[in-house]
Parts: structure tokens; C-alpha cells; sequence
């Protein structure tokens, strides 16, 4: 079990370290040259533009919960009668052009 969060945390490493040489690379061949006044950035730079970056546009959101309808929509279709499941199929038929979830009395 440690081995394979140390697995993990290598790669996880490793990951971070060829990223963080990907955008300096990047970075010096390519916006050097566009704009004026913009200098070539090192190693660490680099880092700190992802870090940056991530916090900008990606957040810090944690990967605990499923984002999208998972769980509470699985309850919400428990609760319905069969009327109302295919009340909701049908909808959903006509938005789509098919049914959601297929029926279990269906013949192949």
C-alpha cells in the first residue's frame, strides 16, 4: 500500500519537473521572439507561471467529489414512479433522439 502512494508521489514528481522544463522551453522559443521586451525565463520561472496559471484558470478543487449529476440525480430516479420515468424519458427522447438509460425488458 505505501509503495503505491510513493508510486504516485514520484510520478507525480516527475510529472512536475518535465512540465516545468516544457513551459520554459516553450516559453523561450516562442515569446521571446513575438513581443519585444519579453526575456527568456529559467527553470524555477517556469514553475512559477504554472502555478500561476492554475491558479488563474484551473483553481485548486479537489478530487473527493464527482462534479455532474452522479449520486443525488441515481436517488432522484430511485424516488420517481414509473409514470414519471417515462414521462422524463420521453422528454429526453425528444431533445436527444434516444433514450438515456436503456429498458431491461428490451429485446436485442
Amino acid at each position: 500500500m505505501k509503495f503505491r502512494y510513493f508510486g504516485k508521489a514520484v510520478l507525480a514528481v516527475l510529472f512536475i519537473t518535465v512540465l516545468g522544463w516544457v513551459v520554459s522551453g516553450l516559453w523561450n522559443a516562442v515569446m521571446p521572439g513575438l513581443f519585444d521586451g519579453v526575456h527568456a525565463i529559467d527553470y524555477w520561472h517556469a514553475l512559477g507561471l504554472l502555478l500561476l496559471c492554475r491558479i488563474l484558470f484551473g483553481g485548486f478543487r479537489g478530487r473527493g467529489r464527482r462534479h455532474g449529476p452522479g449520486r443525488e440525480a441515481w436517488q432522484r430516479w430511485e424516488s420517481m414512479t414509473p409514470e414519471e420515468r417515462e414521462k422524463l424519458q420521453a422528454g429526453r427522447m425528444g431533445r436527444w433522439g434516444r433514450r438515456c438509460r436503456p429498458q431491461a425488458d428490451s429485446e436485442s
